[in-house]
């Protein structure tokens, strides 16, 4: 065997090799379904490459009128699909299908003419380079718009921009530089093939790298939620709000001269309902709580359950008398609009404590604070809002604040 066998081997063995990686990949994470159009996409590279290059040159006798050729390109275009599927699957884009569809069939049309009715090499080259770099145009047109996140983001849109460019300027600057490439025969000697043996595995592994790597850190940010969210309240835990909360106050620097309030909830009475109720009626008032919470809180807010029926938000840019309006909200939560959810008899009440401070002011000390408030609501017999270092309103003047709070929304 000569060399150029084992050269011709190239494209076909990464396209393989790397098909072989993605397929790995999605085998451990089977909800990410971009990463095995990825697989396919390089699989049907590599069959490509392997009819064009290896199949009817060294194995078996060409096929009459040279129809591997439509074969090689059907594997080329098809994997153009998949891999711009991929891709955009990546940042949860639909590709415009119209403009495959069509870029597709005027490519095999194309090519079926230039192979059968008038042959040329280069007319079958323009076609078919043109609909694939069509396709890394869809990506990066389409990607374009999208705030990205990492740099890898970055990265992969630059790839298909390069690989754009490869598909559309390349064979235009070799035809023009040589004046064509010649019969068929001469098709696998000639420049321009040469310069695909050189090219193309370089962007396939720029493609690939660059897109495992963003889905490394896709799941680097996913197990890093994981181990910050509480699965039953759907909010942050303990850990995560801290960290958040930290994050939060570091930029509230002194100087900003907004106030920054915390807000600390308990369900009243927790233990009883578990032992009265069953454990999974507790998780469904934990859970429901949890998403009055979510749906109260705005996004500058940081909310978390810190506790087994404790739960806090951080408040910044508010006052404390704006916060205990806010916590009266919380207090108020609807359990009779998910009285099929609980057993009858059940009415949960929750206690609150609220503790404000300026810039400077440490978590550590908010947190203190704000729970003196809540055991001040709880000796005070539980279902109110507590305000640290602040004497309790009227009732009638809560009961006001809030018809007014609801007389405007």
């Amino acid at each position: 065997m000569s060399a150029q066998f084992f050269i011709m081997l190239l494209n076909p063995g990464i396209g393989a090799l790397l098909a072989a990686a993605f397929c790995m990949l999605w085998l451990n994470q089977r909800d990410k379904s971009y990463v095995m159009l990825a697989s396919a996409g390089y699989a049907m590279t590599a069959l490509g490459f392997f009819i064009q290059d290896v199949a009817f040159q060294y194995i078996a006798a060409p096929l009459p009128g040279r129809a591997e050729r439509i074969l090689s390109n059907i594997g080329f275009l098809s994997a153009g699909w998949l891999l711009t599927m991929a891709v955009l699957g990546r940042f949860g884009i639909r590709p415009s299908y119209p403009v495959l569809i069509v870029a597709s069939i005027v490519a095999l049309v194309g090519h079926a003419w230039f192979l059968l009715v008038d042959p040329s090499v280069a007319g079958r080259v323009l076609v078919v380079n043109a609909a694939l770099g069509a396709m890394m145009l869809m990506i990066v047109v389409k990607v374009a718009p999208v705030r990205s996140k990492h740099l890898t983001d970055r990265l992969l849109m630059g790839v298909a921009a390069l690989a754009a460019a490869n598909y559309i300027l390349r064979p235009v600057v070799i035809l023009w530089l040589t004046g064509g490439i010649g019969s068929s025969n001469d098709f696998q000697h000639s420049l321009y093939w040469t310069t695909v043996q050189f090219t193309q595995p370089l962007i396939s592994v720029a493609f690939a790298l660059t897109l495992m790597v963003a889905i490394a850190i896709d799941l680097i940010d996913q197990l890093r939620h994981e181990a910050r969210a509480d699965k039953l309240s759907g909010l942050l835990n303990r850990g995560g709000f801290e960290a958040a909360a930290d994050a939060l106050l570091k930029r509230h620097k002194p100087g900003h001269n907004l106030p920054v309030c915390l807000i600390i909830a308990d369900l009243d009475h927790f233990k009883q309902i578990n032992d009265t109720f069953g454990h999974s009626v507790g998780d469904a008032v934990i859970g429901l709580f949890g998403r009055h919470v979510a749906a109260m809180t705005s996004e500058e807010m940081i909310a978390g359950r810190i506790g087994g029926e404790e739960f806090a938000v951080l408040l910044p840019g508010h006052e404390i008398q704006a916060a205990r309006l806010f916590a009266e909200s919380l207090r108020a939560c609807p359990w009779d609009y998910w009285s099929g959810m609980l057993p009858g008899g059940l009415a949960p009440s929750v206690s609150i404590g609220v503790a404000g401070g300026w810039p400077g002011v440490d978590l550590y000390s908010l947190m203190n604070n704000a729970d003196e408030a809540l055991y001040d609501a709880k000796r005070a017999g539980r279902d109110q809002v507590r305000l640290f270092g602040v004497k309790p309103p009227p009732v009638a003047s809560v009961t006001a604040a809030l018809s007014r709070i609801r007389v405007k929304s």
